[in-house]
């Protein structure tokens, strides 16, 4: 019986593999923006319909987004990274904050009892780096706190845990203090205690650390609506 034949590929689905390949590879990390039409053409060897539709196809999928008058940028590391930003960009910042707490609970345990010395160093250094930017850049401070965090969920020592926590990362900066909201962060009860739980191998402590940051966020953010309701209300008032 002869075999079925196999049609060729399309030759935008080999630069669609290509393209990813670099994302994939950290050569074009997330926030990056991709070179530009021309460039990919030359460097490619293909011609510009094909790298229109392979980078139309990333962009269906959420991997890049193109930015009016700024060029295409990329969105996402994968296409689980994709998803979930595309899902938590819809959803309620408490009901992220929710899944947050879910993750770094069970990820604080873990570290507790897996961080190794590589782990720890990166935790420190990731620490130092959030202390330095609290009085620094509002940009920053947010990059700084999403990075803590991630490094606290990356001890744990489970990749699909890191990834899944990694896919939430746009969405869990709504869940991080902002503007007038920051003079009160200060006194959250902090990551100093989460690092000393890990380093301790205390999962109860971790936990506990955590549990209590998280809190602390999410009254700021209840606070926050409130006061965004009676601003509102008050508008209606005087209207």
């Amino acid at each position: 019986m002869d075999q079925p034949i196999i049609p060729p590929r399309k030759v935008s689905e080999l630069v669609v593999e290509r393209l990813m390949q670099r994302v994939e590879r950290g050569e074009w990390p997330v926030g990056t923006r991709i070179p530009a039409e021309p460039e990919l053409v030359a460097e490619l060897g293909v011609g510009r319909n094909t790298v229109r539709e392979a980078v139309r196809a990333l962009e269906h999928a959420g991997i890049l987004e193109p930015r009016r008058g700024d060029g295409t940028y990329v969105r996402a590391a994968d296409g689980l990274d994709a998803a979930l930003t595309r899902r938590a960009r819809t959803t309620d910042a408490l009901h992220v904050l929710e899944v947050r707490e879910i993750l770094e609970r069970g990820a604080a345990r873990a570290a507790a009892g897996r961080a190794d010395a590589d782990a720890l160093h990166r935790l420190d250094a990731a620490l130092a780096a959030q202390v330095a930017a609290r009085d620094g850049d509002e940009q920053a401070f947010q990059a700084a706190d999403v990075a803590f965090h991630g490094e606290v969920v990356r001890a744990a020592g489970n990749p699909l845990l890191a990834d899944l926590y990694d896919g939430l990362d746009h969405a869990l900066v709504r869940t991080l203090p902002s503007g007038g909201q920051r003079r009160h962060h200060r006194d959250v009860p902090g990551h100093e205690e989460v690092v000393a739980a890990v380093r301790a191998a205390d999962a109860d402590a971790a936990e506990a650390a955590v549990v209590a940051t998280i809190d602390a966020v999410r009254a700021q953010l209840v606070e926050a609506a409130a006061a965004g309701r009676g601003d509102a209300d008050a508008g209606e008032v005087e209207a």
